[in-house]
Order: structure tokens, then C-alpha cells, then sequence
């Protein structure tokens, strides 16, 4: 799935990224909400879910969120969408360890490899399986 720079979502993200990448929080995560309130279907969901995420307070609410990430992401049809989910379930991995519910972190960890075949090899792809695989050495010990 081709992530459209004309679509209204994906600019109200890039503004919120670029204003992360100032040091503006809040004004990003104002952003990052109004994509949500604003998005029509499932990809804009994800997107803006994705990043409202991000600037959660808790790990519970950034857990609740990047599960909000995911579902909307498996509603997806598109093959290309597969390239998100190592990152997705990582991420809600390593809240469930926060969390201290390891069954639930070792189950996401699990499919975050096993959805990695999906991931390019370059730097970003690499470093979701280095997050992954270290995240399945620390759930080794429990």
C-alpha cells in the first residue's frame, strides 16, 4: 500500500512527524488525534492510530492504541500492508513486557518473527529483527 502524499491523513502525520522531529509534543500529538477523528477508512486509521500511539502516557494506553494500529492494519487487503506488521506486533510485544504479562509478550514476539519475511532488507528491516530477536532473548529468561 503506497502511502499518498496528497492524502489528507498521511499530511496531518508528516506535519505531526515534523513537528515531533522540533521537539512539539503536544502539538504533534494535536495532529496525530485529528488524523484519528478525521480518517474514513482503515488505512488512515492505521496510520493515525500508529502514531497516537506514540505519545501515550502509560504503557497501557500505548498498548491499547498500537492494537487499534494492528487490527485496522489486518483489515487491510493489500500483500504490501504485511511490511508493517513485525513492527506492530513488536511494539505491542514490548508494551505486554512492560506490562509484566510476558505469556502475552513471548505470543506477540512469536508473531512479530514469524511476520518478518514481509519486512525489506535495509536498515529499517534490520532493525525490527534486531528489536525482535532481542525481545525473544529476554523473554527466554521467564
Amino acid at each position: 500500500m503506497n502511502f499518498d502524499p496528497d492524502n489528507s491523513i498521511v499530511k496531518l502525520c508528516a506535519q505531526g512527524m515534523e513537528l515531533e522531529g522540533n521537539g512539539e509534543t503536544e502539538e504533534a500529538h494535536k495532529l496525530f488525534l485529528l488524523a484519528w477523528q478525521e480518517a474514513a477508512n482503515d488505512f488512515e486509521k492505521f496510520i493515525s492510530a500508529h502514531y497516537i500511539a506514540r505519545h501515550q502516557k502509560t504503557v497501557a494506553d500505548k498498548l491499547k492504541w498500537d492494537k487499534i494500529a494492528l487490527q485496522a492494519a489486518l483489515k487491510i487487503e493489500d500483500e504490501t500492508m504485511q511490511a508493517n506488521y513485525p513492527s506492530l506486533y513488536l511494539n505491542i510485544a514490548k508494551c505486554y513486557e512492560d506490562l509484566g504479562d510476558f505469556d502475552k509478550a513471548k505470543e506477540n514476539y512469536q508473531l512479530a518473527l514469524l511476520s518478518s519475511n514481509k519486512l525489506p532488507d535495509d536498515g529499517y528491516g534490520n532493525m525490527i529483527i534486531s528489536g525482535i530477536k532481542k525481545g525473544i532473548e529476554r523473554m527466554s529468561q521467564w
